[in-house]
């Protein structure tokens, strides 16, 4: 029988940091963070990115994550599964999102970590708005799939 999985999904109104797993369960031999951080960039009309704005339909968001984080946790047999995306403002350099899972072996680890990013970038009802030293823009969004992975 697997061991039961520790989900900690949260949507929260400032920036993210990694947590620690407090206890780390002991048959557990791989863990993988995904951190995405906002970017310093330049717009060809509306110059430096001053922060990012993320803006949900928490309930929605929050149920989204929540089915994300119990489907990963069934296929990679993860032992903690934790989603944490901020909405609201953040900084260039700052992290709006977090991403981590522990398994008992890497390979699950990583394959678990990419598909909870990859699956709540195209699904999860959160979007980014980009404001600009001079302007804002609405990302589109470009999420990155494994190929032939339609789960």
């Amino acid at each position: 029988m697997p061991d039961p999985c520790t989900i900690d999904v949260r949507i929260l109104e400032h920036p993210v940091e990694v947590v620690t797993i407090e206890p780390f369960p002991p048959r557990a031999g791989a863990e993988c963070v995904f951190l995405g951080r906002t970017r310093g960039d330049v717009h060809p009309r509306h110059g430096t990115l001053a922060r990012l704005s993320y803006h949900a339909y928490v309930p929605l968001a929050r149920r989204t994550l929540d089915e994300l984080a119990e489907h990963a946790a069934e296929k990679f047999q993860c032992q903690v599964v934790r989603i944490h995306h901020a909405v609201g403002e953040v900084p260039v350099g700052a992290a709006s999102v977090l991403v981590q899972v522990v398994c008992g072996h890497r390979a699950k680890a990583f394959e678990a970590c990419r598909f909870l990013i990859d699956r709540l970038k195209a699904t999860a009802p959160i979007w980014k708005q980009e404001l600009w030293t001079d302007g804002t823009t609405w990302s589109e969004g470009t999420p990155v799939l494994p190929e032939g992975d339609a789960s």
